[in-house]
């Protein structure tokens, strides 16, 4: 089969590698579509895992093979994969901490190498407790492109649960790429009053439309300002970070309230530095946290969100590649212009 092979030196190949064999327990995934995702080129651009690894996990496909001793899923079925389970019996999944969890940590999903998800390939192996408990089956009339946004909305999910919004908050988030545009989508469903920023006039439109009461350019217009006309001069009562741009963190401190939250979303690299005013924390009472990968807990309304079209993430579709434009696809990713937002590989198509 045709995988993106990780090279190291931030180097990606679109090479012939062996099609995964599958044991007792697993399945083999026929990958229809894999979302591009940041964490993913973050680990490609700063090398942050040994080569050679075949990474993607926001995968949905169809089941080509099932392994012996599974019976709830069968050739054909159209199929989500999650690459992380937790082991639910841990000192961190008794404390819900999942992506702290051990097992949570081995990746389960793979296309050959070291486990990295494997989504950017043809082919996958689903190792036996992923089979178990992190795969949903897609229903009937969702596309695969959709259906692949059941695990970043998952994860978008887990951190507005943990935000805890209350009605009528004032809910500011920085950027409106794919990520942030769905942070906009369900914070709106709380009931929070959402003000967004993005640089880029098409997202700041598509923001609108997915929620946001307004949608500012922060290189020109003054958000500081309508943050203060809409909590009566207080602040934000939560702050989202959606993207890794430097000095947002401590923009998100200075347009925030005293006991305000501030989530970190997209800081996921230990590239990133952030420095703060000790006081702005302490004395400021507020709640700075972060909040990484998905919920086991979430993972079933997190799929009915998505395959209701409750949320309307196709929306966010920008473009379709097939494998054999990966490089395009991490280059649109990285350095997003006008029309690009979410890219989706189609391993199955080699060629435009």
């Amino acid at each position: 089969m045709r995988a993106a092979v990780y090279k190291g030196d931030s180097v990606v190949a679109v090479e012939h590698v062996p099609t995964p064999e599958i044991g007792p327990g697993e399945l083999l995934v026929r990958v229809e579509a894999c979302g591009v995702c940041h964490t993913d080129l973050k680990k490609i651009e700063y090398n942050l895992l040994a080569p050679p690894r075949i990474y993607g996990h926001e995968t949905a496909g169809v089941v080509a093979r099932v392994g012996r001793g599974v019976y709830q899923f069968a050739p054909g079925d159209r199929v989500v994969v999650f690459h992380h389970i937790p082991c639910s019996d841990c000192f961190y999944c008794r404390k819900k901490l999942y992506a702290q969890c051990p097992v949570y940590k081995k990746v389960g999903v793979t296309a050959g190498f070291e486990p990295a998800g494997g989504g950017f390939s043809q082919y996958v192996r689903v190792m036996d407790w992923i089979v178990r408990r992190g795969v949903e089956k897609i229903p009937e009339g969702v596309s695969f492109d959709r259906a692949s946004f059941v695990e970043p909305v998952n994860t978008c999910l887990k951190a507005v649960t943990q935000c805890a919004p209350q009605a009528g908050d004032v809910a500011l988030i920085l950027g409106q790429g794919p990520i942030g545009l769905i942070f906009t989508m369900l914070m709106r469903r709380t009931g929070a009053r959402v003000i967004a920023t993005d640089t880029i006039p098409s997202r700041r439109e598509l923001s609108r439309r997915c929620g946001a009461d307004r949608a500012l350019d922060p290189r020109t217009e003054d958000v500081g300002a309508l943050v203060a006309e809409m909590s009566e001069g207080r602040g934000a009562d939560l702050v989202v970070l959606a993207t890794a741009v430097p000095g947002l963190v401590e923009q998100a401190v200075r347009f925030s309230r005293p006991g305000a939250k501030i989530l970190l979303f997209a800081q996921t690299s230990d590239k990133e530095k952030i420095e703060l005013s000790g006081a702005s924390i302490c004395v400021g009472e507020r709640l700075i946290f972060g909040c990484y990968s998905a919920s086991i807990d979430l993972q079933k309304e997190a799929a009915g969100l998505v395959f209701s079209g409750e949320l309307p993430v196709e929306l966010l579709v920008s473009h379709r590649l097939p494998l054999a434009n990966v490089l395009s696809a991490f280059d649109l990713a990285l350095h997003p212009n006008a029309e690009s937002l979410k890219i989706i590989l189609e391993p199955q198509r080699w060629t435009e």
